[in-house]
């Protein structure tokens, strides 16, 4: 009787063991097939943002190349402060004012870091490296909008009223949408500014702004060629 039940004992721990070891087996495949899921999901984001940004660095350097623009044309209206008016008018004032009121800009597409963040997706990248920049990113590109608020500020409140005043916005118009055939028919004096201090130091500040605007600007080129650096396939 007692080696009877010796056997069943032996017999019942053994099934046991199968089970556990049945359920460890289980389990384990669970998770295999949960880590190739991540896998693959995480090779679909890392594509997503590769494209994105790749997108996003054609649009920068356009923005950087008229903030550029903006910025010489600004610099070369400045340095035309008390000088001589012939010098003055060997210059194209008209669309040098033009130039200069572009400031650039920049409006990425921010659908897939929109959608990791909302998600808390972002978790699956195992790159500790690009999630620190996708964050970096997000902090720069809000100090970057910032900056070019505060040209855009400088333009509405304080260059263009004063523009308005002493300048002809429908000749500066010419070179933009408005594209006027015709110059102002009223007798203004143009080069009358280059001899007012108020323009100068209008100036001088608006340019500080639309500097700082692309220095964040190029900043942001840096974050992106990283990023795209390190979700090459």
């Amino acid at each position: 009787m007692e080696n009877k039940t010796g056997k069943y004992f032996k017999y019942a721990i053994g099934e046991i063991i199968l089970v556990v070891i049945g359920i460890l087996i289980a389990l384990q495949i669970n998770n295999w097939n949960q880590e190739r899921l991540f896998s693959n999901e995480e090779k679909i984001i890392l594509k997503n943002i590769h494209t994105e940004f790749s997108e996003n660095k054609i649009a920068l350097k356009l923005g950087l190349e008229e903030n550029n623009q903006g910025s010489n044309a600004s610099i070369t209206l400045l340095n035309l402060v008390g000088q001589k008016r012939e010098f003055i008018q060997q210059h194209n004032l008209d669309s040098l004012m033009y130039v200069m009121l572009e400031t650039g800009s920049f409006r990425p597409s921010e659908n897939t870091i929109s959608d990791l963040l909302q998600s808390g997706k972002l978790q699956l990248i195992r790159n500790e490296r690009l999630k620190n920049l996708l964050y970096k990113w997000t902090r720069n590109l809000k100090k970057t909008d910032v900056s070019f608020n505060r040209a855009e500020l400088k333009i509405d409140n304080e260059l263009v009223p004063y523009l308005s005043k002493h300048y002809s916005m429908k000749d500066i118009d010419a070179y933009g949408t408005l594209q006027w055939k015709s110059k102002t028919l009223l007798n203004i004096d143009k080069l009358y500014i280059f001899e007012d201090i108020q323009f100068e130091n209008i100036m001088d500040d608006y340019l500080y702004r639309v500097k700082s605007a692309g220095n964040n600007l190029k900043e942001l080129l840096t974050i992106i060629d990283k990023i795209i650096l390190e979700t090459e396939p």
